[in-house]
This record gives C-alpha cells, structure tokens and sequence, in this order.
C-alpha cells in the first residue's frame, strides 16, 4: 500500500478552511481562494469538528468522478465517526438511493427513476410551471411589491415537485419549509429532516393505498421492484434535490438579470433566450455549490495529497466555477456546456433537462407577467443563507407596475 509522504502528513495537520462560518455564506469566494492555495485539494470542514477534503481543481474533479474502484458513495463508515446530532448529516447520511449507492445498485436506481421522468412530457411540465407561476403571481402581483426568494422560487418549486409525485397544492408549505431547514446544517438542521421524513413517508403511504399518475405511483409500480423503502428515500433524494437546486437556480439567476438593466432588457425583448442566464449562474454561481460526495475505498494519493478512508472528498462546483470565471472572463460562448453544475459520470445528475425546463419557463412566465421588475437593493447588499453545501439567496426584494389576473392582457 502507497504511504503519505512528508509534504502529505503536513497537509492533513493544515488549518481547516471553515465552510460553516457565516462569512462563507456572505462572500464565498475567499475561502475558495484559500482552498486553492493547499493545492487540487483542499482541507476544510463542513460543520465544527466535522472535516472533509474539497476538490477544486476541474481535472482532479473529473479523475474522482469517474473513478468507481477507487471511490464509493458509502457514507456509512464515516457516519460511524461523527456524532449522532451533527448538523450535516441530514444531507450526508446513507440511505438506499441512487445518490449513496454503487455498481449494480446504483444502476437499477437510476434507471428506475430516469424511466418515471421520462413519462413526464414536456408540455405536461410546461403546464406545471405555468399554472405555478399563475396561482403565486396572482397572490403578489396587485401589492406591486415581492420577495421572490420567499414568495415565488421556493414556494414555486414546492408546488411543482408535491405536484409531480401527486400531493394536492396545500402540502407544498410543508414541504419547503422542511426542506429549508435541512439543508442549512445549523441548530434546525436534524428537525428538518425529521418533518421532511415524514411528508416523505406520508407521501410513500397514501400512494400504495392509492396508486395515480405521478412519479411516486410510477416507481411503487416499476419493473425494478423497488421495496416500500427503497422508493422512499427515492422520492426522499429526489424531491429535494428537484426542489432545493432548482430553486436556487432560479432565484440565483434572476438577481442577476434584475442587477443589470441592459441584460434584462434583452431577455424580456426576446432578443436573448433566458437560457442564457440560466447557464450565466450554472458556470458562475452554482446553486448547488459543495456537494458529489466521495469516500476512498482505502488510504491512497490522489493528485498530491494523501485521502484518509471514511473521510468526506467535496466536490467544490462553486470553486471550480469561480475559477473558470476568473480564467474565461467575458470569452465563454453561450450555450457553453463546459461547467460541472450537473457533475460527471456515472452519478451525473439524471434529469438535468427537466430542471433546465423548469427553470427557464419559470424565468420567462415570471418576466411576461411582471416585465418591469427592478430590485429594491443593489446585488452586493443581498443577503445569503448559511450551510456549506449551497449558494442560496435568503431574499430578493423587488418592485413592479401592479397586475392583476383580472386585468386585461394580465396573464401572459
């Protein structure tokens, strides 16, 4: 077995870089920086006590990827490390689905959730987002005023993702605020996921008493023949990962949009597709931004530094993406597909195309409706939620012209 050499012990006695202070979540960029400079691979740690080795570099990102005999998804030898109240856990902690699975297991997962997606047409998705869109605009759109982080990206992707898997509208409060508080990994962080679980387990609960045409009827009835279990923490991955991300993608690209006038005059116009400013915050600001969790199989060297077993190795997308920023500058060509938002390999995200769906109907149905949107504060006075794993805006203040459903040419 390959030893640690000096330089490599000396690395793993280094500083940890603190991704669970509160000014990684005002200014994220510096503590990437610092990540950086130990090299490829950086040592930081996720909550207090809890330490992980964070990728930085977009080669060593791809190498871990796509290596399945080195690395697994396993979490449970690390969870034997950390205690059972650790902020964390609710997003790290095993469980039987795609996203902690391996080799065949992981194959008859994904596969089974990718054939219960691909029943969802897009015009049937279209008609989702746009009737989501409809019922939260009308609640805000004659007070000319919102918060479109509280009032329309979270609670939007709730009522889409509880409609998908075949909840009525009036479940999807639940499900945003459970969902919210698991992924900040503070104080919340275990209560979170607890009533998270639960919808989950209600949800599982009422379609095996009634099957319908949703995603979770779908996957009951797949010929994979998942078990109860097995489709719950299916449905458990999915509809977070569904609704946190997108969410943030959302809200993420619209305060960028809404910060420059002359950008957004080109969206509402037409004369520039909003896809663009969806890749915009895929390449630059990534909503999901430490995440694609690794585990060595054994102690190993892996580009330069010495990976213990049973220790987390974060993928940095943020990292990897301020870094492209800083290297392409103003060159990259639209519609450039070259940033790691939706990972790589065999664990790249499954629906990425529906996601993309969702968030660019979302954009454009949102700025047909109110085509004047101007932000109450400048960008860099915006506020942003703590956790280590995303880049998540707690609010985006905006003003508009009134509208109303009733009024005449009111809805797009």
């Amino acid at each position: 077995m390959t030893h640690p050499s000096p330089a490599e012990q000396a690395f793993s006695l280094a500083a940890p870089v603190r991704l669970w202070e509160d000014g990684f979540a005002r200014d994220p960029y510096p503590y990437y920086a610092a990540l950086r400079a130990q090299g490829p691979i950086g040592w930081a740690e996720l909550a207090p006590g809890v330490p992980a080795y964070v990728v930085t570099d977009r080669r060593a990102a791809l190498d871990m990827l796509h290596d399945t005999e080195a690395f697994s998804h396993d979490s449970r030898p690390w969870e034997a490390t950390v205690p059972d109240d650790s902020p964390v856990l609710g997003m790290m902690r095993w469980r039987p689905n795609l996203l902690f699975a391996d080799g065949d297991a992981h194959i008859r997962y994904r596969t089974s959730l990718i054939d219960a997606f691909d029943l969802v047409e897009p015009h049937d998705l279209r008609d989702r987002v746009h009737k989501a869109v409809h019922l939260l605009v009308s609640r805000f759109g004659p007070h000319g005023e919102a918060d479109l982080v509280g009032e329309f990206t979270r609670p939007l992707m709730a009522l889409i993702f509880n409609s998908l898997f075949g909840l009525p509208d009036s479940a999807s409060e639940r499900l945003d605020a459970a969902i919210g508080k698991m992924i900040e990994g503070g104080a919340q962080a275990a209560q979170g996921e607890a009533e998270y679980a639960g919808y989950v387990l209600e949800l599982i609960a009422a379609k095996i008493e009634q099957r319908g045409e949703d995603l979770a009827s779908r996957l009951l009835d797949h010929p994979a023949e998942l078990t109860h279990e097995e489709v719950t923490w299916q449905v458990f991955l999915t509809l977070g990962a569904g609704h946190e991300p997108t969410a943030n993608l959302v809200a993420n690209a619209l305060s960028r949009i809404l910060g420059n006038p002359a950008y957004y005059s080109t969206l509402t116009s037409g004369a520039r597709p909003v896809t663009d400013a969806v890749l915009e915050v895929l390449h630059h600001e990534t909503p999901l931004a430490n995440y694609g969790i690794h585990y060595a199989r054994t102690p190993l060297a892996f580009h330069g530094t010495w990976i213990r077993a049973a220790v987390p190795v974060v993928i940095s997308y943020g990292a990897l993406a301020h870094t492209a920023e800083q290297e392409r500058g103003a060159d990259r060509h639209h519609g450039d597909a070259s940033h790691l938002s939706w990972s790589a390999g065999p664990h790249a995200c499954p629906v990425r195309q529906q996601a993309l769906l969702i968030a660019t109907e979302a954009i454009e149905r949102l700025t047909q409706w109110l085509p004047d949107l101007e932000p109450v504060l400048p960008r860099e006075r915006l506020t942003w939620r703590p956790g280590p794993f995303h880049r998540s805006l707690t609010a985006l203040p905006v003003r508009f012209s009134p509208r109303s459903p009733d009024q005449p040419g009111g809805r797009p």
